[in-house]
């Protein structure tokens, strides 16, 4: 089973994921008939549902120009990707010319406009496309580690400007980076049960009223000493977004980091303990004591594999503490639940989350027994969605024979993030978030 985890879920992301700190050196851009402002470049990271991805690059020109002066033959654009971490094999690629998609001429957010200084560069990104990844897996360690990225950007094509002719351009000076939703996150840290931990936060919109708190445990590879892993190592950011946020009317996000791995317990890997439990649930009730407006009678908990383990300790363990549980592709093995944990468990609304295809926690052995144990011990609100397999559902990504592109089964965290999971109460469909939102402990 530990051999599986390590294997079969970070094996495999270590070359698709990408996250959202791009570090590049600063290096005096080379350019022919410009202004005295020297041409720089930005990067944007966005979170995708099969990782991070610098999808595009903001060029400060040092010179107005006009729209329609670029197309996306104009420039070339070159990253350099290199491991801050001695002995780590770099996986995936190295460096290369990124695929241009689209230039325009925008202000320095990247929005478009009719003219001016800065020009946006998008770039193809997809879960099969390394070059765009600022991370990287060590098969040693299994952990991800952030990776420097360098860009240049070479003019091809000379631009039309009123203001003269814009020529020559290369362009390898690092302006900083922007980073959707993940900027919104305070990153801290603590220390409890001396026990030394990172935490990602997000506070709503304050508006007198009480709000409710999600915590979302991170997966295997987003373990460290970082604190922004645990929510651009896949789409965890997401819970801070817009959408998100609608079902819930604003809420706290808690994204803790464990030093390595919520599994390591004190006798074995996903043995049925975690040496990080206690430190974890101090951390929780430091950041609702701190935050007072936080509703202590909705506060939820969730997590993907390493992190949908801990969450079926916490909620076995603290069950009176949380409104609800949403364990995700969740590696407690199910003969480690105990009947007296059945008992527990069957009072707590949770919602199971996994697929057929998963092999790294088959469900046969985690999550399906376990739910089967809950409904026959009388739990009146459990809920599994049990998917076929693991899909692309935005239409962007295909295989070669035209279908939607397939993840690892593993993956169904995505289904989750996206507000995919559906069930039938009271002859209504609702969505797990809907459902999450509903959830008040008595």
């Amino acid at each position: 089973m530990i051999k599986r985890i390590k294997r079969g879920r970070k094996g495999i992301m270590a070359i698709i994921l990408a996250t959202s700190m791009v570090l590049s050196s600063s290096i005096t851009a080379l350019a022919a008939d410009t202004s005295s402002t020297s041409p720089s470049y930005s990067t944007v990271t966005e979170v995708y549902d099969w990782g991070v991805a610098v999808p595009r690059l903001i060029v400060n020109l040092g010179k107005t120009v006009n729209q329609g002066s670029v197309n996306k033959d104009t420039f070339k654009a070159h990253v350099v990707r290199t491991e801050n971490r001695a002995g780590t094999e770099l996986l995936g690629g190295a460096e290369g010319d990124r695929k241009i998609t689209r230039v325009y001429v925008s202000d320095k957010e990247g929005n478009y406009v009719a003219s001016g200084n800065y020009v946006t560069i998008e770039m193809e990104v997809g879960p099969t496309i390394a070059l765009g990844s600022p991370i990287n897996y060590n098969i040693k360690t299994n952990l991800n580690g952030w990776v420097n990225c360098k860009y240049t950007i070479t003019q091809q094509k000379d631009i039309t400007s009123s203001a003269g002719n814009v020529s020559g351009l290369v362009i390898n000076s690092f302006a900083g980076d922007t980073k959707k939703i993940v900027d919104n996150f305070k990153v801290e840290s603590g220390t409890y049960d001396n026990v030394t931990m990172k935490y990602a936060s997000y506070a709503p919109d304050q508006d007198g009223g009480k709000k409710p708190l999600v915590i979302w445990l991170h997966g295997m590879g987003e373990g460290g000493l970082d604190g922004l892993l645990p929510i651009t190592g896949n789409k965890a950011d997401n819970f801070a977004s817009r959408e998100m946020q609608s079902y819930f009317g604003g809420a706290y996000v808690l994204a803790p980091q464990a030093p390595t791995f919520w599994m390591d317990g004190f006798k074995g890997f996903g043995d049925g303990t975690s040496k990080y439990e206690k430190a974890l649930m101090a951390l929780i009730e430091d950041y609702v004591s701190k935050n007072n407006n936080i509703d202590k009678k909705r506060i939820y908990i969730g997590g993907d594999s390493n992190g949908g383990y801990m969450t079926m300790l916490m909620a076995r363990d603290y069950t009176d503490y949380f409104a609800a549980a949403f364990p995700t592709c969740e590696a407690l093995k199910d003969t480690l639940i105990s009947d007296k944990d059945i008992n527990k468990l069957k009072n707590l609304p949770i919602w199971f989350t996994a697929a057929k295809t998963d092999t790294t926690v088959p469900v046969k052995d985690y999550v399906v027994p376990t739910y089967n144990r809950l409904i026959a011990a009388g739990a009146k609100n459990a809920h599994l969605s049990l998917f076929d397999a693991v899909v692309d559902t935005t239409g962007l990504y295909n295989k070669e024979d035209g279908t939607p592109y397939e993840y690892a089964g593993h993956w169904s965290w995505i289904y989750v993030y996206n507000n995919q999971c559906k069930t039938n109460i009271g002859n209504k469909t609702i969505t797990i978030m809907e459902w999450l939102a509903d959830q008040k402990l008595s």
